[in-house]
């Protein structure tokens, strides 16, 4: 059997996450799709799930973490250019998301990211692996 991850984040708006995220070119899964959650996909083994607080809540006893002031998770995503990179923040930048600090370039991987309408940060990267040192 395949492993596969499923990220859940809290969302104040599902609908306005969910048409944040098709912009930035993620699909949904309709059968993991209401009112309180959907099932973005991001990979065939990579699921994001975007949960309404209040049913979010029911899944955790702790608190929801206040992402003005506080980050519980960097979400890091791996793309297959420096330039996908790029496309993929000035999408997000476009449908309405920010960024939190400049691009990096570590000379074998290539670093940006941005936070969505929730405060989540989604760091996103290019890593050449021919570029990394032989040790």
């Amino acid at each position: 059997m395949t492993r596969q991850i499923f990220v859940n984040l809290p969302v104040k708006d599902l609908n306005k996450s969910i048409e944040f995220f098709t912009q930035l070119g993620f699909t949904f899964n309709p059968q993991f799709t209401d009112e309180n959650a959907t099932c973005m996909i991001v990979d065939e083994t990579i699921f994001v799930m975007l949960l309404v607080e209040q049913y979010f809540k029911t899944f955790t006893p702790k608190e929801i973490c206040d992402t003005t002031k506080s980050a519980e998770v960097l979400v890091a995503l791996s793309f297959e250019s420096r330039e996908e990179v790029d496309a993929i923040v000035a999408k997000a930048i476009a449908a309405g998301g920010t960024t939190y600090k400049e691009p990096q370039d570590l000379g074998f991987m290539y670093q940006h990211g941005f936070q969505d309408l929730d405060g989540h940060i989604w760091e996103i990267f290019f890593m050449d692996e021919s570029a990394i040192a032989q040790g």
